[in-house]
């Protein structure tokens, strides 16, 4: 984590690069639908700004495909959570695409958080508005099984799509990651959040600071689960569904399984993304389990 003096020093620093930031929708051209394998692409603003993501098409016959978008955590990168998440192997395995969108310097706008692009009003929900619609037109999402996962800052942002845009997306998975923006859903989200009881950065009870330069605290991620199932309409987590490798893992389902909230605590936990080496079971494949279940209305 960098410091506050170097956060601000870099800031004035890009200042004077915020004109490129722009607001939302441009058009990329549609292209041949591509073959398996990696790939960084952009798609290009209103503004003509290019905003950059990874790729990964996974082998097989091309076709509309699950896609998971996963967002990094404040002050990292694209490549950061494609190393960190090994999604690009599952995603192999299991045959869906992932994507990973580039931040504004290394952060998102989720609303009380983050740095760079809080600050600069960066419209970080028309970036994935974006992204979206060229997958599905370039034929390889389908547009019924859209993901978003996040660590941190990117759990945020993938929340604040969530609130702002529920009916483009079939469920979203937060590692570490906490609700900063009021939030008015158009229709009920499932999620599944997975988060360490010794998170320092985002604690599990709640508290701290939702930036440098805001000071309102966290809510306790208990408090967020209760936020989602009271939007869905759904009953207290009382159902244990997976107890392993200090992790407990509740959830909660909709009379007619229409939507879902998960919660995987881990105890003694920290502030990262859970591989299966240290605290906690794996979450990239807890989180991809979890998402074959949704299908968007």
């Amino acid at each position: 984590m960098r410091s506050v003096t170097h956060i601000v020093i870099t800031w004035v620093l890009l200042a004077a690069l915020l004109a490129a930031s722009g607001t939302a929708s441009g058009a990329t051209s549609a292209t041949a639908r591509l073959a398996p394998g990696s790939y960084t692409r952009s798609v290009t603003m209103d503004d003509g700004w290019k905003r950059e993501y990874l790729l990964r098409v996974p082998p097989g016959k091309a076709r509309p495909r699950p896609v998971v978008i996963a967002l990094h955590g404040g002050l990292n990168d694209m490549q950061y959570i494609r190393d960190s998440t090994g999604f690009d192997a599952l995603a192999d395995e299991k045959g869906f695409v992932t994507a990973y969108p580039n931040g504004f310097f290394g952060t998102w706008n989720a609303g009380g958080c983050c740095w760079f692009a809080r600050m600069a009003g960066i419209d970080d929900v028309g970036f994935l508005d974006r992204l979206i619609d060229t997958l599905v037109r370039e034929g390889l999402a389908d547009p019924r099984r859209i993901y978003l996962t996040g660590f941190s800052n990117g759990g945020g942002m993938a929340y604040r799509y969530a609130c702002e845009r529920s009916t483009r997306i079939a469920a979203i998975g937060v590692v570490s990651g906490s609700l900063a923006v009021p939030c008015e859903p158009e229709r009920p989200v499932s999620l599944i959040a997975v988060h360490g009881t010794a998170d320092p950065s985002v604690p599990f009870g709640g508290g701290g600071d939702q930036d440098w330069n805001n000071h309102v605290p966290f809510p306790p991620v208990q408090a967020v689960m209760d936020f989602w199932r009271s939007i869905d309409r759904l009953p207290p987590l009382d159902r244990i569904v997976l107890d392993a490798a200090s992790t407990v893992c509740r959830t909660s389902l909709g009379a007619v399984r229409s939507s879902q909230v998960e919660f995987c605590t881990i105890f003694d936990g920290g502030h990262t993304w859970p591989d299966g080496t240290g605290k906690g079971v794996a979450a990239s494949p807890l989180i991809w389990d979890f998402f074959t279940k949704h299908v968007r209305p």
